[in-house]
């Protein structure tokens, strides 16, 4: 029986557990001069503080050698050093185990974890041209629907698009979003119902706007609630026939999900309604807190109580000469990224082969400017200056390319194999790993292919029901994650020679680093599945 894929939490739990501590007392090494030496560090100040003196039983220490487990990492040795209580592990088994068949079908977990996530973005509904701030909300709830699909969990977005406007933009952009949709008008009438029911609505009265149903009042309904988080300048709301609109759409999408709830995670989750999520950006929030609490009073039901708001920091746009708009955005990006390629490329670059790799190089810089920082904070684009190019190792485009000398890397393999120069790569199970000792290639499985099902994990995490409505996601942990990754692959790769001459002896080095090389791929090519890229063949 397999021993199982390793995992950084599960050897971090069990090294915590060896020492008898209920504290987190050890991390993962990150930085390339630390792993020379050691794996995983208990720090010095951490042992002072839970054991007398600092120094750690002989027996604990002991414990730490020896841990085994089905999802603990192989440890060589445990020590004693300056820095605190070291740990190595025991590689070429390290990379036996990850680069090695996996013991069983790894997608079963997922299909375990069951769930349902409304995701809502406003934006979507603006009558006016999107923005570059409407188009931040949409891409992270785009990238924020794909990871927890990738978990199994069942996303609705919300809401439809209309079919009488165009939206080329989210198409370019290869942005998946459901059109159409179902009559609501059963269900606008028993919002009306609600409405003459409610005791805090009034009749439209002399004065009142044209189309207006009748008036809410909100604040008092959050005071006697005690409700936490919202604007304190919430106080009367005008209902419209589009407002209740909005209500009934995102109480279709609601009847649609299976009772279960990704934000609970106990034997009565099954009786949890799905959880819904606000995608704004800032400058609608206060919008979208007042449906937020027209919904809890016509329909107070445990769903609209587990209402959250994931708000989108402004996008800032340098010297725009008039406002500029999402499809105007686009084709500057694209137009910026055509030029920056034929200055790299050449006239290779003007081929019409390269159009659909200029169209993607576009949605990759747009994508990884968009959400390559944290949703809360502030995005600056400077649209006067081309600081869209083929060269910077924080874009995009350098993610792309990097994903693209690892295509060129595997075809060059197989033209050499079908031309008799090289074998074929064996199975995994008959390489010899202990070739591997390059400091690049560790950092390669330690830092990425080790820890990459847990940063998929944490980017999709939604935070535990808490009494106020904002919530932070961290979905800038993917960008982030795949320009380091670029940034060491392509460090490892420049100092390489992979494919090396056709001898013997040396065959069993290339088919190890290839193997390892074809799991940086994939991870590659999971990682941009989640922002909708697919991989490039060529650059």
């Amino acid at each position: 029986m397999g021993e199982g894929r390793p995992g950084v939490a599960a050897t971090l739990r069990a090294l915590n557990e060896a020492l008898g501590r209920p504290a987190a007392l050890w991390v993962k090494e990150s930085g390339a001069r630390n792993l020379r030496h050691r794996d995983f560090l208990a720090p010095r100040a951490a042992l002072s503080a839970a054991f007398p003196g600092g120094q750690v039983p002989p027996e604990a220490v002991s414990a730490v050698s020896s841990l085994q487990g089905p999802a603990v990492l192989p440890l060589r040795v445990c020590r004693q050093t300056p820095a605190g209580l070291a740990v190595q592990v025991r590689r070429p088994e390290a990379f036996q185990r990850l680069l090695g068949p996996l013991p069983g079908p790894g997608p079963a977990a997922a299909e375990e974890r069951t769930g349902c996530v409304v995701l809502h973005c406003p934006a979507l509904r603006s009558p006016a041209a999107l923005r570059p701030r409407h188009l931040r909300s949409v891409l992270l709830a785009d990238h924020l629907a794909q990871l927890l699909r990738a978990q199994g969990v069942d996303v609705r977005l919300v809401p439809a698009l209309s079919e009488e406007r165009s939206w080329d933009v989210l198409r370019q952009l290869r942005i998946s979003w459901p059109s159409g949709g179902s009559s609501l008008t059963d269900a606008v009438s028993a919002l009306k119902a609600a409405l003459g029911r409610c005791s805090c609505a009034c009749e439209q009265g002399p004065g009142t706007a044209e189309g207006v149903i009748c008036k809410v009042h909100l604040k008092s309904f959050v005071e006697q609630q005690g409700l936490l988080g919202y604007d304190p300048n919430l106080d009367v709301l005008l209902v419209t026939e589009g407002t209740l609109r909005s209500l009934a759409e995102l109480q279709e999408a609601v009847l649609q999900c299976p009772v279960s709830d990704p934000w609970h995670h106990s034997p009565l989750a099954s009786q949890v309604c799905c959880s819904i999520v606000h995608v704004v950006n800032c400058e609608e929030e206060f919008q979208q807190q007042q449906l937020d609490v027209l919904w809890r009073i016509l329909d107070p039901g445990a769903h609209t109580a587990l209402q959250k708001h994931l708000v989108c920091g402004p996008v800032k746009v340098t010297n725009p000469s008039s406002p500029i708009g999402a499809d105007q955005y686009f084709q500057l990006r694209k137009r910026q990224m055509y030029e920056a390629s034929v200055m790299k490329y050449g006239e290779l670059a003007q081929d019409e082969a390269w159009t659909e790799v200029i169209d993607t190089l576009t949605v990759a810089a747009i994508r990884f400017e968009m959400l390559s920082t944290g949703h809360r904070s502030q995005i600056t684009l400077d649209l006067e200056n081309n600081s869209i190019s083929t060269k910077g190792t924080k874009s995009g485009a350098f993610v792309m390319y990097n994903c693209a000398r690892l295509a060129t890397l595997f075809n060059t393999f197989q033209r050499a194999v079908e031309q008799g120069t090289y074998p074929p790569l064996p199975p995994a199970s008959e390489l010899n790993f202990s070739c591997l000792r390059e400091e690049g290639e560790w950092l390669l499985l330690f830092n990425y292919l080790l820890p990459f099902p847990e940063v998929l994990q944490q980017a999709a995490q939604l935070p535990p029901p808490s009494r106020g409505i904002r919530i932070t996601v961290n979905t800038e942990t993917v960008c982030k994650f795949l320009i380091q990754l670029s940034m060491d692959f392509s460090s490892y790769y420049n100092r390489v020679h992979v494919l090396g001459e056709p001898f013997p002896h040396l065959f069993d080095q290339m088919f190890a680093r290839l193997q390892l090389l074809g799991a940086v791929r994939d991870v590659f090519h999971s990682a941009l599945a989640t922002l909708h890229l697919p991989p490039l063949s060529q650059i």
